[in-house]
């Protein structure tokens, strides 16, 4: 599929409107408590896809900040490589889950996987935020 033809698949999946049906299977998700220790660990590349505005708050130690709205523009800086876990993040698991849905309609992003709970759930228990390096 060309780069072209990717894109517009992106940007079809992205404009589904926020109440779109959620991916949950074994393959899609993984839990917070999976994505912390993967990041921590080094395993993982955690990716951030709140809106810088939400972003403000607080974000995951080493999280890659990359906004959903800038994905087409930025496709490129996620990983592919089946051996590098990649682990999508939004506040509550709707963007993310879309978002991983759409990649997966691209070809080739089978190592992404989006957390279940969001930063909602992150800041919930009270773990580590760092303000964003932009």
């Amino acid at each position: 599929m060309s780069i072209l033809s990717r894109r517009r698949v992106l940007a079809a999946w992205l404009l589904l409107p926020c109440c779109s049906v959620i991916a949950r299977a074994d393959d899609l998700s993984v839990s917070l408590e999976t994505a912390r220790s993967e990041l921590e660990s080094g395993r993982s590349v955690l990716i951030d896809i709140r809106e810088s505005g939400e972003q403000d708050g607080g974000v995951a130690p080493r999280a890659r900040l990359l906004p959903m709205s800038q994905l087409r523009q930025r496709l490129a800086e996620i990983p592919v490589d089946p051996a590098q876990p990649v682990l999508l993040i939004c506040n509550t698991q709707n963007r993310s889950s879309r978002t991983l849905k759409a990649l997966r309609e691209l070809g080739g992003y089978g190592n992404v996987r989006f957390v279940e709970g969001g930063m909602s759930e992150w800041v919930r228990r009270g773990w580590p935020l760092v303000k964003p390096q932009r």
